[in-house]
């Protein structure tokens, strides 16, 4: 049931807000004792609950924790791209928060407040909760609240009075949604509104929510405006050069192109630097810098040079990579679980696998093939050059090694797919074709 505030009470209405915050008490009392009632919170407080619990929490504990100093806290600041937005958020939340008696919070990808804006009053009695800049709000650090949840489960959330996990938080209400760079969708932090238990309001989500969506806008129209800027720098330079050529940002959108098919985005290595380098799916180019991004160009041999090594790092749950290494350089490409899953499948079977027996090793299912090939696919746009296919396979050139948590059972935790779950044991690093060996 939905045990947010309602309306007081009346006929044919739902519970009002003392009756909620009742059933909502007993609920989390409840789970505390590792006891279940039929007044269930929310799916996200539930589940977030669950994770917090999970982790250690006390719900007695202070919220309080160890504030960064002010030099950290002006290095994130003008790290991270949401501060190019903060004129935005200021005019769309930092008003609305005041007039409610509220305040706006921004913070970064960890969860570590970075600005904050709003009532007066509410700003000083949020400093006995330790919401102040610098401050900890991840999940791990505060438990169950609208920052830290929402950071968890990369989607808006309200948390209100006893669903916050912590008991010294029971007299706020907050609501936050996430911000990602639509450069690369990696998440640029988290915009929330915070206040009394007594200021809550159902539409403060949709709120929030909304001008999170309209600080990517913006973002992503001044990220068009510099695109076009490079390509009037780009173009005319290709028109001078003979062969394969692009015009690439600093994140590998396409501004101009030249002797080939177009592309939206080249995946490019974390540290690019000009000179010679292997680049999927081009293979050996030569790059030169331009301003606010670079001239690739695609040398005499295209696709000479094949890369000799792949890392599949399977270690962290947060972190999942394949690492590729050519002749003149590697890169990084993230991973999500269900292409890491398909991965490791091709790493155990490197005599490869036809799309059937991958969906037998990821679903469980071997009728799912139309879902295995659209995500093999889509791996294949950035791996094109280590990936075969009829079956699909690693190339036989080249050195694969997947590495595990320390832990077997952290394989791919959340993970359900049946080639995952026979492999967590206790076998350290696989090279692959290799059997069982030592970590790098």
């Amino acid at each position: 049931m939905d045990t947010r505030p309602a309306a007081p009470d009346r006929p044919g209405s739902g519970p009002g807000p003392v009756v909620a915050e009742r059933l909502i008490h007993r609920a989390r009392e409840a789970r505390m004792a590792g006891e279940r009632t039929a007044a269930a919170p929310r799916a996200e407080i539930d589940a977030s609950w669950d994770r917090v619990m999970a982790s250690g929490i006390d719900p007695g504990q202070s919220p309080e924790s160890s504030l960064l100093e002010m030099d950290e806290i002006e290095h994130r600041r003008t790290s991270t791209a949401i501060g190019e937005v903060m004129p935005l958020l200021r005019e769309g939340l930092a008003r609305s928060a005041d007039a409610a008696r509220q305040i706006m919070v921004v913070t970064d990808p960890e969860g570590r407040v970075l600005w904050r804006q709003g009532h007066a009053a509410v700003m000083r009695r949020a400093k006995d909760i330790c919401l102040e800049e610098g401050a900890a709000w991840a999940e791990s650090a505060t438990g169950t609240n609208a920052i830290g949840t929402a950071l968890a489960a990369r989607t808006p959330v309200q948390v209100h009075s006893a669903e916050h996990f912590i008991r010294a938080l029971h007299g706020w209400t907050c609501a936050a949604a996430p911000v990602r760079d639509p450069r690369d969708g990696r998440l640029m932090g988290i915009v929330d509104i915070s206040g009394p238990a007594s200021t809550f309001h159902p539409a403060t989500l949709a709120l929030v929510g909304s001008v999170a969506a309209l600080a990517e806008s913006e973002l992503r129209g001044r990220h068009l405006v510099a695109i076009e800027r490079l390509r009037s720098v780009g173009a005319p330079l290709l028109c001078k050069l003979g062969g394969r050529a692009l015009v690439v940002d600093t994140h590998g959108w396409l501004a101009a192109v030249s002797g080939m098919p177009p592309v939206d985005r080249l995946p490019l290595p974390k540290s690019l630097a000009p000179g010679p380098v292997w680049l999927a799916p081009l293979g050996m180019c030569r790059v030169e810098p331009l301003p606010g991004g670079w001239l690739v160009q695609v040398t005499d041999g295209g696709h000479d040079g094949p890369p000799r090594r792949v890392v599949l790092d399977l270690s962290r749950e947060r972190d999942l990579a394949v690492h590729v290494a050519g002749p003149v350089g590697s890169w990084k490409h993230r991973l999500s679980p269900r292409h890491a899953e398909l991965l490791y499948a091709l790493a155990l079977h490197r005599e490869g696998r036809t799309a059937a027996e991958l969906a037998l090793d990821v679903f469980g299912d071997a009728s799912r093939t139309v879902t295995v090939r659209a995500e093999i696919s889509r791996i294949r746009r950035h791996l094109a050059q280590v990936l075969a296919h009829r079956p699909y396979r690693f190339r036989e050139e080249v050195e694969v090694e997947v590495v595990h948590p320390e832990v077997p059972a952290d394989l791919l935790p959340r993970s359900t797919a049946p080639v995952v779950l026979r492999a967590r044991v206790p076998v350290g690093t696989l090279r692959a074709g290799a059997g069982f060996g030592p970590g790098p």
